[in-house]
């Protein structure tokens, strides 16, 4: 018999108060492990906070680790006291004694006191008692020295198992190794435990023993409890069997209601093309459908932290987040836990250590929406309001059993499995009754509360009658039974029939039902789990005494139930998706013979997760050779509510984005999981209300989704069908395959696809020149042929020559060329960084012309991307201009224009300076056709430039005030400015001297010639990018507004001699109308800054100052170089723009820069006669 007396997993004080935990993990109390498995997930929890879990998700804490550790720690203990029971009662004493006559009584005892300072136990830690008088202390008999001493040694042995390495921090014994004889107790422990008795199956020093599953398998939690299993087993007994039992019950609360995908394997089609093909047929809105999963509980917790109101029932969801998901491209919304749940599923639960539990999601009471959602009526209104957005609402349907307390199970105890006496003698049923019929007493196996074993029934007392009944617990056979469910009997046709009719219920309110757990009704499974045939034994303990063989069981259930599920649906229901969560290598049986629409493909995640590339491949490839029909069925998803979230498995940069653009571009059903777009790391239990985890919405995440996967989500159509998706090899240069890259393409109609995403953490260059093979029907009744296409047959590419396929990559933006002989007969080079991707869309074809056009365009860009190809096109079209126009940007030019002062005596510069403007204007005169005289043009420019130069050389002005100090002429980015404007505003008048301005402005943006413009500034003047592209845009709005004074009718040089006030007059009038047009001219507003603040419309006075002082240099230009203007007019008419500037200047100022107050004041006030006036005073 074990001892009483309690043994905790210690853990450090700084580790307690670091963490502010001050609960016992794990605590050993007789034969009973108590796993307080909430706080271990609150303190994995705290531990996490401590950790970049975005950049290093492989730090995580995860309870059920923390859990693993504490009861290998329990096991060593026990291991110990086995000791003391069958080796030596007094081993410890004699022990201390040993380590007394060797190092001194003083230091152990200093010893043992450090550690149980640093490692309290919680009587200490909680200072429910002092540390001596701990140690002075016993518990059942045994003193607390002996104790601490066996403590001491599990500390070590913890420290040195690299398995419990990523916890170290809970029980570093550093310090200890430091400053105490800790060291040396341990070595002198084995020492005595050489002069002891051997113990165990190897017949080892107890020490050895103890220590030999870190040994064994040093680096694996679970390794070592397998190796204790195995190797300790005999000695152990039924005690370690229900320990083990104790972690899968913790398992099971972290994953409650699915078994799981298991091992990943390929999946394999041998065999199944003996069976009929029966696929069901899609309706039309079922291959773009695209799911979401919500916990419902936890959801509408968040939706009310959210909205800060109370959320609690469906019809309160808002119709913004609905919205938002249809915005988003979402067509499906899976709600789980919508059904009413087991009151005694919840009992049990916060029974067991959550006290905030809810019932299990898939423990049903009966299929009723839950009165506390709403109920019926709060459904219909969801569902309405769904559809609305164009989204239908998907459920689940738990076929395999029902909750303990069901009302099947109070009215039909009958359709259940079970019999009249338990299964083994040792079970007992004293707890409480967890029925909430007074007709019906219901009562779990005892241990189960202990958590020491995990029975295969439960106990129903008919209260009426006396019956008992022992009903089987629900069970997969992969772990442990699901205690608060009871097992349905598909052997009775009555059951079939019962859950047929409630499965039809659901579909007349849900339009997609998703089967839980499907595969266990399989025929094969079923007797495999439940009817075992005779010899083979069972897969649930007690259920070969329940043997049949296939004869007998085919005779109780001749049919597959999920075929006669299908076609009841299909009569009744047609217009309703069943979705099949299945594994064990049953989904294409599950589509192709049973007639599922969709079934679960868990291999996508496993592998693509491991990066078990080249197995993935191999299904996608076994599955084309054997039915592409399947491989459009599959759902493929990234998290499964019992999974570890996508986040957590995937993290959030390019490996995330890598899979789940596979995830949303294959054929098949794209499934989301509940936060996986948050960014959401917590995994929420079926039994959970809330989030536990307090985690915000990752802003960044949610807008690379917004950019890179939403617009794939709302292209579907182009996708989800197989008839066209063809996979590729990616060869290498050496000619082999490269198997981490995954390369594939779709069509629909005219639209085409190819993406192309490298799964590893390497670099990958190659050609993606041949799918692999894939199979049609010959025609031949059932028989089937292997065919392989190219890439231009797989693109649908016209292969004669003079053809081009233009194509835009969604990830960067950028569209590409490529000639289709090319791809038809070589492929496509592509080279890929590690988790990069290509998303090639927006295929077109196009015939060269006559000139070669796009032949040449595809030569110049030698396989560069670019944003535009049209643009491109252009580019190339315009080459002569830009190679012109770039000739007069060149350090040679521009440099000295900008850095120094031209001087007369350097002929060679303007002879440049003029030779590659008359190049400019006969290329732009070729390029357009335009039929104006350059030579007039030249001699124009040749005038403004000649002036601007006069004006760069002379003095600075020292009575200069207001907007005239604005800017300086030593300021490179002025002169480069000037340069600029000098240079392009009068290109157009080749072609069109009316509209010059306009269209010199255009052709900035179209030709591309501000851009060049703010690449010379950068390389010449060494301007920064802000700098460069603000000069740019002065260059902009200078091209359209440079000549804004030849718009007035100018009076007459006697007008202007006689009357200064009738000149300003004329003057005016054009100048306010002017003002109106700059300031809605949207490069005038960006050189402004104009920007509204608190409902009012701002712009920048220094930005202002500088506007006006651009506009008084260009009339000074502009007036010397106007034939039409005589000499003698030149001053005075200066003087009158300054006074209007000046006038300008001042009403912005009373105005408070205020663009709708500045306005109106100009065109009420006259701004020649404003001098004196109080303007927007």
């Amino acid at each position: 018999m074990v001892s009483s007396m309690t043994r905790e997993f210690h853990v450090s004080r700084l580790a307690r108060e670091r963490y502010r935990f001050d609960e016992s993990l794990f605590q050993l109390s007789g034969n009973v492990i108590f796993a307080n498995f909430h706080a271990a997930r609150t303190f994995a929890q705290r531990i996490n906070r401590t950790r970049d879990l975005a950049r290093f998700p492989e730090q995580a804490v995860r309870a059920g680790q923390l859990n693993a550790m504490g009861l290998i720690d329990e096991i060593l203990h026990y291991v110990v006291e086995l000791y003391r029971q069958q080796k030596n009662p007094a081993v410890m004493s004699q022990a201390l004694a040993w380590l007394e006559g060797r190092l001194g009584r003083e230091a152990v005892e200093q010893t043992l006191r450090r550690f149980s300072d640093e490692f309290p136990p919680m009587a200490v830690y909680r200072r429910e008692i002092n540390l001596d008088a701990y140690l002075t202390g016993e518990s059942d008999g045994v003193p607390h020295r002996n104790i601490a001493l066996e403590e001491l040694l599990l500390l070590w042995l913890a420290n040195a198992n690299p398995a419990f390495a990523p916890f170290l921090e809970l029980f570093d014994d550093e310090r200890l190794e430091r400053e105490t004889v800790y060291t040396q107790i341990i070595a002198e422990l084995h020492a005595f435990f050489e002069t002891q008795p051997r113990f165990g199956p190897d017949n080892q020093n107890l020490v050895d023993m103890l220590r030999s599953p870190a040994l064994a398998v040093p680096h694996s939690l679970p390794g070592q409890l397998e190796y204790i299993r195995t190797r300790w087993g005999a000695l152990l007994g039924r005690y370690i069997f229900r320990m083990l039992g104790s972690l899968d019950l913790i398992r099971e609360e972290e994953r409650p209601v699915f078994p799981g995908p298991g091992p990943t394997r390929v999946y394999e089609y041998t065999g199944l093309d003996l069976e009929a093909e029966r696929f069901s047929p899609d309706r039309e809105w079922m291959p773009r459908l695209v799911l979401i999963a919500k916990n419902t509980y936890v959801w509408l917790d968040q939706l009310s932290r959210k909205y800060r109101r109370s959320i609690q029932r469906l019809d309160q969801i808002p119709d913004e987040e609905l919205a938002t998901l249809a915005e988003w491209g979402f067509t499906g919304l899976w709600l789980i836990g919508l059904w009413e749940r087991s009151r005694a599923s919840q009992r049990i639960k916060q029974l067991c250590g959550n006290p905030e539990a809810a019932a299990s999601a898939y423990a049903l009471y009966d299929y009723q929406i839950a009165a506390e959602l709403g109920g019926e009526q709060a459904l219909l209104d969801l569902r309405h309001r769904a559809w609305r957005y164009g989204i239908r609402l998907a459920s689940d349907m738990v076929p395999n059993h029902m909750a303990i307390d069901s009302k099947w199970v109070i009215e039909h105890p009958d359709w259940f499995i079970g019999q009249d006496y338990s299964p083994f003698a040792s079970y007992t049923f004293n707890g409480p009754d967890l029925s909430q019929d007074e007709r019906v007493g219901i009562f779990i196996e005892d241990h189960y509360y202990d958590r020491s074993d995990a029975a295969v029934v439960f106990k129903r007392l008919d209260r009426w009658t006396g019956t008992v009944r022992y009903i089987y617990h629900g069970n997969d056979g992969t772990g442990m039974p699901w205690n608060d469910t009871a097992q349905l009997n598909y052997l009775k046709p009555e059951v079939r029939e019962a859950v047929i009719r409630v499965i039809l219920d659901v579909a007349r309110r849900f339009p997609i039902i998703r089967f839980d757990a499907a595969m266990t009704l399989t025929k094969r499974h079923y007797q495999r789990l439940w009817f075992p045939e005779p010899g083979t034994g069972g897969d649930i303990p007690s259920r070969s005494d329940h043997a049949m063989t296939r004869a007998e069981f085919d005779a109780a259930m001749p049919n597959e139930f999920w075929r006669e599920v299908v076609d009841r649906v299909a009569q009744e229901m047609p217009d309703t998706l069943l979705l099949a969560e299945a594994f064990w290598l049953m989904e294409g049986y599950f589509v192709r013979t049973l007639g599922m629409h969709r079934v679960y493909n868990s291999a996508f995640m496993n592998m693509l997760r491991d990066e078990e590339n080249a197995k993935y491949r191999s299904v996608i490839k076994n599955t084309l050779e054997f039915d592409p029909e399947i491989l459009k069925r599959f759902v493929n998803f990234m998290n499964n509510p019992d999974e570890r979230t996508a986040v957590d498995q995937f993290g959030k940069d390019d490996k995330y984005f890598g899979v789940c653009t596979m995830m949303v571009t294959m054929p098949g059903l794209p499934m989301f999981g509940h936060g996986q777009i948050e960014g959401f790391a917590e995994k929420y239990g079926m039994e959970y209300r809330r989030a536990y985890w307090d985690e915000q919405p990752d802003e960044w995440l949610i807008e690379r989704h917004r950019r890179e996967i939403f617009p794939l989500l709302h292209r579907r159509h182009l996708f989800s069908e197989v008839q066209h998706f063809r996979l590729y090899d990616f060869f290498n240069p050496d000619g082999s395959v490269n198997e981490d890259v995954f390369a594939y393409s779709n069509r629909c109609g005219e639209e085409c696809a190819l993406v192309i995403y490298n799964n590893r953490f390497a670099e990958a260059r190659g050609w993606i020149r041949t799918s692999v093979a894939y199979s049609v029907k010959s025609g031949q009744g059932d028989e089937r042929r292997l065919v392989q296409d190219t890439l231009g047959e797989g693109l649908g590419l016209h292969h004669a020559p003079g053809w081009f396929s233009i194509f835009r990559d969604h990830v960067s933006g950028l569209e590409y060329i490529r000639s289709n002989q090319e791809l038809c007969s070589q492929g496509l080079y592509v080279e890929l960084g590690a988790y990069k991707r290509h998303v090639f869309l927006d295929w077109r074809q196009v015939q060269d012309d006559a000139e070669g056009h796009y032949a040449r365009l595809t030569a110049y860009l030698a396989g560069r991307g670019v944003p535009s190809i049209t643009a491109a096109m252009r580019e190339l079209l315009l080459q002569p201009v830009l190679l012109c126009f770039e000739a007069l940007l060149e350090p040679y030019l521009l440099g000295q224009w900008c850095l120094d002062r031209p001087v007369a005596d350097e002929p060679m510069w303007w002879e440049a300076l003029w030779e590659r403007l008359r190049a400019l204007l006969q290329a732009i005169r070729a390029h357009t056709g335009g039929k104006e005289d350059d030579q007039a043009i030249l001699a124009r420019l040749r005038c403004e430039m000649e002036t601007a130069w006069q004006l760069l050389c002379k003095p600075p002005c020292t009575v200069e005030q207001g907007f005239r100090t604005t800017c300086s002429l030593d300021d490179p980015l002025v002169r480069a400015t000037l340069y600029g404007w000098l240079v392009v505003h009068r290109l157009a008048q080749v072609v069109d001297r009316d509209n010059a301005a306009t269209l010199s402005r255009s052709w900035m943006d179209e030709w591309g010639l501000g851009r060049r413009l703010s690449e010379a500034f950068s390389r010449v003047l060494q301007a920064d990018e802000v700098a460069a592209g603000r000069a740019v845009l002065g260059v902009k709005w200078l091209v359209s507004y440079g000549d804004w004074w030849t718009t007035f009718d100018l009076p007459s040089a006697s007008a202007v001699r006689s009357s200064v006030e009738a000149a300003s007059t004329t003057l005016d009038l054009g100048a306010g109308h002017l003002l109106g047009t700059l300031f809605a001219d949207a490069d005038v507003q960006q050189f402004l800054g104009v920007n509204r603040y608190q409902g009012v419309l701002w712009f920048h006075r220094e930005s202002f100052q500088q506007l006006l002082w651009w506009l008084y240099l260009t009339v000074q230009i502009g007036l010397h170089c106007d034939p039409s203007v005589p000499p003698d007019m030149t001053a005075p008419l200066l003087d009158q723009v300054e006074v209007i500037l000046q006038s300008w200047e001042e009403m912005a100022h009373r105005c408070g820069y205020q663009v709708e107050r500045f306005l109106d004041t100009v065109e009420t006030e006259p701004v020649a006669h404003a001098e004196g006036q109080d303007g927007c005073a």
